[in-house]
């Protein structure tokens, strides 16, 4: 069970994960003994899963960003696996999602522009095995992207 003072190291952290652990100390009033050992302890138990860079992929060129809603041929015992271990292999599918339901899979995709979307989905996309349908809905503006959690 999560305390203050774990939480508290989480929302700093989070806020700012280059940190050092000194620094991180010093912001929660800690020695930095004991946010070490805190901060071993939460990535034991599972709370802290990595911590990584994220790269603004439009400052990459990737201007264009669509959602997939895909329905699998579910005749095949097969099709959610194979579906997933071939879009897994494409680099700009970004994420991979299931769903029961109509649609079984979204994925999200990102382009530079819309002649390389076009490319990609007719050689990459339209290629993964057992689709059934496949709709996409094109992203016009991103309203809200927080990847921070309320702790």
């Amino acid at each position: 069970m999560l305390d203050d003072i774990d939480r508290r190291l989480l929302r700093v952290w989070q806020d700012d994960p280059g940190l050092s652990v000194a620094d991180l100390a010093s912001r929660c009033s800690l020695t930095t003994g004991k946010a070490g050992r805190r901060i071993e302890s939460l990535r034991a138990a599972g709370y802290v899963e990595r911590v990584e860079a994220v790269i603004d992929w439009q400052a990459l060129g990737y201007h264009v960003q669509v959602s997939l809603r895909v329905t699998l041929d579910k005749t095949e015992a097969r099709a959610f696996d194979e579906f997933i271990d071939a879009a897994r292999l494409v680099p700009e599918v970004l994420e991979i999602q299931t769903f029961l339901g109509r649609v079984d899979v979204r994925l999200l995709v990102i382009a530079q522009d819309l002649p390389h979307y076009q490319t990609l989905y007719r050689a990459q996309i339209l290629t993964l095995p057992h689709i059934a349908d496949i709709e996409s809905l094109m992203t016009i503006a991103q309203v809200k992207s927080q990847e921070a959690l309320p702790i």
